[in-house]
């Protein structure tokens, strides 16, 4: 098979290390299952809404398996960039997250996966990952993460970003540490100056949405959305709203709307996962990005990022015999290592030993 040129690339993408990232629909899930709750009217309450507003999708899930019944569960959340007249086939998947509790429900890792991330779509050829949305909706997308992951997605929780405003207004705003500063929105636009700031309505939509605003683009986007999670999970799981009965049925109320979820994701299956993680503590939820092997072009023109073929082996690997510990920790020594010898950061001066082949049939 001929070969076309070898693309351009620079040095593998070193991004955030670790954090107490948690999808809203998880915190959902642990305020509903816990102990003070599980058994009250108001419990009951919060079910009903959580059921009635609610979207649910087709997505191909197996539903003859339940979570954890192979030892662990796996989570896709997907950050929705859809417009009010795109079917789902129309979209691409803005923002991608795979979340994934071990058998012992006492520890959670989020992984961040680049949308521009250069894989297999099944039945489609090399792609970014974010058009297996286009090509064949939710079920291809599922298809397409299982394969780079080797996980089986047992639920798909979609989050229209727009929840995010109704979602901290009702949490009465979400506290983050900023990494720099930087304005976002042309009409009256937002400023985030560096350190400690407070977002609310829509000055938090804007700041996860943001990337032209950056150098490094969806990078410093994945790292910023990283940190509003992490805010949201901590504001949520505070005492003060976990014993504010008013506080948590706004919450609910507020964000539901926003949530599109497969067939089986109720919000008994919800209490029945936050019954069963209760021992689970911030402290023990890690997050990092999925192992890439830096940016560049390919011959269509196209930017992307390489996967790291051996990292995600051996994330594979890790996934399936319960030591992601010591997986992460190995990956972030890998990264600090690259970043101290001065190939950690995006660089021209940095390529790699090895060039990906691209296939003939790659969709460029």
């Amino acid at each position: 098979m001929r070969q076309p040129p070898a693309p351009k690339r620079v040095g593998r993408v070193r991004l955030p290390r670790r954090g107490a990232a948690l999808s809203i629909i998880c915190s959902v899930g642990l305020v509903m299952g816990s102990t003070a709750f599980a058994a009250s009217q108001f419990t009951t309450q919060l079910a009903d809404d959580f059921d009635t507003n609610r979207e649910v999708v087709e997505t191909g899930i197996n539903q003859d398996t339940a979570a954890f019944d192979d030892g662990e569960m796996n989570i896709l959340v997907l950050g929705s960039d859809a417009r009010e007249d795109e079917e789902a086939e129309e979209q691409r998947s803005d923002t991608m997250m795979l979340v994934h509790v071990p058998e012992s429900r006492e520890e959670m890792y989020v992984m961040s996966i680049m949308r521009d991330l250069w894989v297999e779509v099944p039945d489609v050829g090399m792609s970014k990952i974010n058009s297996a949305q286009t090509y064949g909706g939710y079920p291809l997308t599922i298809k397409t993460i299982e394969g780079l992951t080797g996980a089986e997605i047992d639920h798909l929780v979609v989050i229209d970003f727009d929840g995010f405003r109704d979602l901290t207004t009702a949490l009465g705003g979400v506290e983050i540490d900023n990494d720099m500063a930087f304005s976002a929105g042309q009409v009256n636009p937002s400023y985030y100056p560096e350190g400690k700031i407070r977002l609310e309505g829509t000055d938090a939509l804007r700041f996860v949405r943001e990337r032209k605003a950056f150098i490094d683009g969806d990078y410093q986007r994945v790292k910023n959305q990283q940190k509003f999670l992490t805010g949201i999970a901590t504001s949520v799981l505070d005492s003060a709203t976990l014993t504010n009965p008013t506080k948590i049925s706004g919450m609910v109320s507020a964000f539901t709307p926003y949530l599109t979820v497969d067939e089986s994701l109720d919000a008994e299956t919800l209490v029945n996962y936050g019954l069963s993680m209760n021992k689970l503590r911030p402290s023990a939820i890690t997050s990092f990005t999925i192992p890439n092997s830096g940016t560049g072009t390919t011959p269509g023109g196209a930017s992307v990022v390489w996967p790291d073929e051996e990292s995600l082996a051996e994330m594979r690997t890790a996934m399936d015999e319960g030591t992601m510990a010591q997986f992460v920790e190995e990956l972030e020594s890998r990264l600090e290592e690259e970043r101290t010898e001065g190939t950690g950061e995006p660089s021209e001066e940095a390529p790699l030993e090895e060039e990906p082949i691209i296939p003939e049939d790659a969709v460029l």
